[in-house]
């Protein structure tokens, strides 16, 4: 993911936390907060040491960052994601947390409109 993509200072999470809109189920919570200065979607990830070892949150990040890639035309641009992995993603696979996140996106109601056509 390139670097003007991510979040990682601690004052850009607190501003997504506090001024974003959240929305979640069993495996995730998704922060979004609008950003209409800047063109592209940043993303931030956040997995605590109860989900598992180093290699376990490791692997549901780079699965987190892939989906996003994968999905990113259908993705609301012009804002700031936060994506907390929660304990059951430990056990998830690649498709399923897919179908998850995919889930929580479209609750959120943060796709562009080409995927809602598509429905």
């Amino acid at each position: 993911m390139e670097k003007q993509k991510r979040l990682k200072k601690n004052e850009e999470f607190q501003e997504v936390f506090k001024r974003g809109k959240s929305s979640a189920n069993r495996q995730f919570v998704l922060y979004a907060l609008e950003k209409n200065d800047q063109p592209h979607l940043r993303l931030g990830l956040s997995v605590s040491k109860r989900v598992g070892k180093a290699v376990t949150r490791n692997r549901i990040k780079r699965v987190v960052k892939e989906i996003f890639m994968k999905h990113e035309e259908e993705i609301a641009s012009n804002r700031d994601y936060i994506v907390i992995a929660r304990n059951p993603t430990a056990d998830m696979d690649y498709f399923e947390m897919e179908k998850s996140l995919l889930h929580v996106l479209q609750r959120a109601g943060l796709f562009r409109q080409s995927r809602d056509k598509r429905k």
